[in-house]
């Protein structure tokens, strides 16, 4: 994708083109109008040579006004090497999910390259977990029934918070691995890393009781609310977890 300095390049040397073009014409048409008016006098067609002469020289005036005007312009200047390698991600993924499972095929790309980030730490195996429970919730879903939309719901905040966790958590652990500094954290990486394989644990419990209810089995449906109460108990830890600085609710009397 073209940066801005480019197309603001583009543009002058278009101008500047243009200019030089009208230039030319305008120098034939006035030559032409030169010779031919006094050569067989002032007649019809000397008429329109000596207006297309005139009309010339005005578009030729105004074309090098445009480029000097353009030319005066600030240049914008080089473009961030990172931030134009996003622009072109970008503006690649929103090609790849207009075809037919694109979007699924950027999905999967994504959910690999996190994995690859926290390949050799801790964190790699809970989160290779939540991520089959999430991709096998995703194909019960629409088989779940409209009764289900709040504990999907539900499913789909634990998700959310789980990964943030698990970012944390992954950020804690390298940073352990600074130096001998690092011990310090490792009390804290120990309780994130236990609320982590806890909460991955309730979302797959909640999702064998998704799939229990798409089999139609009556004991599973008993099982799917206690899950998702379990795991709505779950989120709402993690919650007050990521925000200890909550103000505290005032107590009825």
């Amino acid at each position: 994708m073209a940066s801005d300095r480019d197309k603001h390049l583009k543009r002058l040397r278009k101008l500047h083109r243009s200019a030089r073009g009208w230039s030319v014409r305008a120098g034939l048409l006035t030559g032409a109008t030169a010779v031919l008016v006094p050569y067989a006098g002032l007649g019809l067609p000397d008429a329109f040579w000596a207006a297309a002469a005139g009309g010339s020289i005005a578009i030729t005036w105004w074309r090098w006004v445009d480029f000097r005007a353009f030319k005066a312009l600030p240049v914008p200047p080089e473009p961030d090497p990172a931030l134009a390698g996003a622009a072109a991600r970008e503006k690649l993924v929103n090609l790849v999910q207009r075809l037919p499972a694109g979007r699924t095929a950027v999905a999967e790309f994504d959910r690999q390259r996190e994995s690859f980030k926290l390949r050799g730490l801790t964190v790699a195996e809970p989160w290779r977990r939540l991520d089959r429970a999430a991709l096998m919730l995703s194909g019960l879903v629409g088989r779940l029934g409209p009764h289900a939309e709040s504990a999907v719901l539900d499913a789909a905040v634990a998700e959310r918070q789980l990964r943030d966790l698990a970012q944390r958590c992954a950020s804690v652990e390298r940073t352990m691995r600074i130096g001998p500094s690092g011990d310090a954290l490792r009390p804290a990486h120990q309780m994130l890393a236990q609320q982590l394989e806890q909460g991955v644990a309730a979302y797959e419990q909640f999702v064998t009781a998704a799939a229990g209810c798409v089999a139609e089995d009556n004991v599973a449906v008993g099982n799917l609310t206690d899950a998702t109460a379990f795991l709505r108990g779950v989120a709402e830890g993690l919650a007050d977890l990521r925000n200890p600085q909550a103000a505290p609710r005032p107590q009825t009397a």
